[in-house]
């Protein structure tokens, strides 16, 4: 007899507003108990040192995080200038301590460089895995491994304040997925020929989910303290809050489907449908808008299932 999971079967998608001095995992280690959830994951890790959207996939939302891992983030960094640390954050040793010759108009157009698609070398202190254990581990024991050079875009980098007096820059980046702002922020201090480090990073945006969705975890946890001081179920106010499954694939074709070739496609069974769209689409039953899964055509041109769920009621 299997052993009994503990907590709630709940699906959904959580933005969560992640404090900063905390890893991801912890963030969402915390989320997952005032929900109470059985099983739930984050969908793009933030440094401890970075705040802001975190999305968390409960339940079977997890079977599309990855959709919200490879989508385009926003960030706000600010940077300290003249110093280069170890980490290219302020958690890390400072190794290089240089003067602050630059003009804003050499900043303006340093920052303008990084625009465009580039190659870019993953941090030593990132979580990427070797052999697998994650960068950090071997960095934080002096060790350098190969890292595989990414291809990652920016899709704009703007200079939103200087301030020279404590030689401080703030930007905001809006970059595809992989894209480490350290390394950009570090890569920039080099060019400038001053060093740099990031003090402060905030992810406003995730993909299209905007940033005044987000809660915090004393926002959440205020919730859960409020509704069992006044006998209440926590899910009535903490559930609503979650987003739909199928936020995840914002701009994926939706298919409409009768019952019967939902009942297949609900059990792996092929359905014959006509002028189904090339690649992947989400499943909708049309007698109740339900979101189904995520389905494909065959080689016979017939629906089929690639990533379902397995909690829809027939």
């Amino acid at each position: 007899m299997g052993r009994r999971q503990k907590g709630r079967a709940i699906d959904g998608i959580l933005l969560l507003n992640k404090p900063t001095g905390i890893s991801s995992s912890k963030a969402l280690q915390i989320a997952k108990g005032i929900y109470f959830a059985q099983k739930a994951g984050h969908t793009g890790a933030l440094d401890p040192l970075a705040t802001g959207m975190l999305p968390i996939c409960f339940g079977e939302a997890t079977k599309f995080s990855q959709f919200l891992l490879d989508t385009d983030k926003t960030y706000v960094v600010r940077a300290k200038l003249g110093e280069r640390t170890d980490t290219s954050d302020s958690d890390g040793e400072i190794v290089e301590t240089k003067p602050v010759n630059i003009t804003e108009q050499q900043l303006v157009d340093a920052v303008k460089s990084f625009e465009g698609e580039s190659d870019q070398y993953p941090s030593m202190y990132s979580a990427l895995k070797y052999e697998g254990k994650p960068l950090y581990y071997y960095a934080r024991q002096g060790i350098e491994v190969p890292r595989k050079c990414r291809k990652i875009n920016v899709f704009s980098l703007t200079l939103d304040e200087v301030d020279f007096d404590n030689n401080e820059i703030q930007m905001t980046a809006h970059v595809s997925k992989g894209t480490y702002i350290r390394t950009i922020v570090d890569d920039l201090g080099e060019q400038l020929g001053c060093g740099a480090h990031v003090i402060m990073l905030h992810r406003s945006a995730v993909g299209h989910y905007p940033a005044e969705q987000m809660m915090t975890l004393d926002e959440l946890q205020a919730i859960l303290d409020d509704a069992k001081a006044n006998d209440i179920t926590p899910s009535e106010k903490l559930d609503p809050l979650l987003l739909p499954m199928d936020t995840a694939l914002h701009g994926m074709t939706e298919v409409l489907v009768t019952d019967g070739q939902a009942k297949a496609f609900r059990h792996g069974q092929a359905a014959t449908m006509p002028n189904l769209p090339d690649g992947e689409f989400k499943v909708i039953r049309q007698s109740d808008n339900r979101f189904m899964g995520i389905g494909e055509r065959n080689s016979d041109g017939q629906l089929k299932s690639k990533r379902g769920l397995s909690n829809v009621d027939e």
